[in-house]
């Protein structure tokens, strides 16, 4: 393995940025980036809708698929560019001597990043909003729908959705790896904690159980169904915050001497506990109340705080619920701003402060105009069905066709003791690859399944 100790971490690091301390610094601002709001609104609801446990015999499956081959393509080719996306495109197609329509092309999933970050932080504003309310108490003194849509309506929460962007530029600000490390030390282990708190709460609710059987209890007919294997594939492929843009630039600053696979495994694990821990504090819950389970945004701002109205101390769970949705929220949102500054500082010789506020400012400047739900929700949709996939697609094909398995191979197996195994090239190739494919065909087919 490469590897002086003698060296500071910040100098086994060639980029501008500096790099993560160590492999648990990177793993958590990873897991910072893959755990956002459809672990939280979409995966309970997609478990007990088809099939319960059966669903994550699936989900599980495309989980280890996606976080081995997938995850470890984005942060291998980000750490041997010694760049983010823009550049990392650039260096696949140098092999074939067409770098200029490799940087060309990285622009597509650099904008997915960006058109994200517009939209996410509209939402993670209003859920800014909701964490207020429940600490004022005036989301649960007052219709929870109606509190929802005074958020929602044009420049309806221009505020907080300043306030947001703020957050996370300022965090940027620090510099980019300090700053997204210490902050995902932080607020990643608090999430899972305060989840966690939820979770045992929830579990002591009469008529809690019907939740858990929502949940667990397995139909396994729903195997036989091509909706249930379409469904878990998405809500896997998303989940892990395959991009073709923000894991790479985390790889960028990735110590030659960490071992790619086992980082990108334990992102997934952590990925993965994170939705089941949103899932048990969730639908119980919800069961416990006899409220219909449903997805999307009405289940944390509507059906969420209707529930903890009803719940003995329910202004402080429901504080201590916002609060967890918005440390994911935000450190999501961290990684989609840090690609696009890092392009901006590398490819046009920004300054680290002027690039982050660019992003920021461009963020901000075309989303205010998208606070209404109709329109942020449309935005989204298309950033998520057609931009985003294709980008991932793009990423999948330039890393392990046009530069080709041979030459990544070398730096995914830096830092492991052993070799990859022989399976690793075809399952790459010959079925993430293609998985990749059918995952953005599907979502026009489907109109979105992430």
């Amino acid at each position: 393995m490469e590897k002086n100790e003698n060296q500071s971490p910040e100098s086994r690091h060639t980029h501008q940025n500096g790099g993560f301390t160590n492999s648990l610094g990177f793993v958590l601002a990873c897991v910072g980036s893959a755990v956002g709001l459809g672990n939280i609104w979409m995966f309970p609801y997609r478990v007990g809708q088809y099939g319960g446990g059966a669903f994550l015999v699936p989900y599980i499956l495309f989980i280890i698929i996606f976080g081995l081959v997938g995850l470890s393509a984005e942060f291998a080719i980000g750490r041997r560019a010694k760049t983010g996306t823009l550049g990392a495109y650039e260096y696949c197609f140098n092999k074939i001597g067409k770098g200029k329509l490799g940087y060309i092309l990285g622009w597509i999933p650099l904008l997915g990043s960006l058109g994200i970050a517009i939209g996410y932080a509209i939402i993670v504003g209003w859920i800014i909003r909701a964490l207020a309310g429940s600490v004022t108490g005036a989301i649960l003194n007052t219709d929870a729908a109606a509190y929802f849509g005074q958020a929602t309506g044009n420049f309806g929460s221009v505020p907080w959705h300043v306030l947001v962007i703020v957050i996370a530029a300022g965090i940027l600000m620090f510099g980019a790896t300090k700053g997204i490390e210490k902050i995902n030390k932080v607020l990643m282990p608090s999430f899972f904690i305060l989840f966690a708190i939820l979770a045992i709460r929830v579990a002591f609710l009469p008529g809690a159980v019907e939740g858990y059987k929502f949940l667990f209890m397995p139909e396994w007919s729903d195997l036989l169904k091509v909706d249930t294997w379409v469904m878990a594939m998405g809500q896997a492929f998303f989940s892990l915050s395959i991009t073709g843009s923000g894991m790479i630039v985390y790889g960028t600053y990735l110590n030659k001497s960490e071992d790619i696979p086992k980082a990108s495994m334990r992102t997934a694990m952590f990925d993965t506990l994170a939705a089941m821990l949103a899932a048990l504090a969730i639908m119980p819950a919800v069961f416990a109340f006899g409220i219909e389970p449903n997805a999307g945004p009405p289940l944390i701002f509507i059906t969420l705080p209707n529930i903890f109205k009803q719940m003995p101390f329910g202004q402080l769970f429901a504080a201590v619920f916002f609060l967890s949705v918005a440390f994911a929220g935000i450190t999501s949102l961290i990684n989609m701003f840090e690609a696009v500054s890092e392009s901006l500082q590398t490819r046009f010789k920004l300054p680290r402060k002027a690039a982050v506020t660019l992003c920021a400012g461009v963020a901000l400047l075309v989303g205010i105009f998208l606070e209404a739900e109709p329109n942020v929700g449309s935005w989204m949709d298309f950033i998520t069905i057609i931009v985003v996939p294709f980008g991932a697609v793009l990423g999948a094909v330039s890393i392990y066709y046009i530069l080709g398995y041979k030459d990544i191979q070398k730096e995914l197996e830096l830092g492991r003791e052993k070799p990859l195994g022989a399976y690793f090239g075809p399952l790459a190739k010959y079925v993430y690859v293609p998985l990749a494919v059918v995952v953005f065909i599907l979502g026009l087919v489907y109109g979105g399944i992430g």
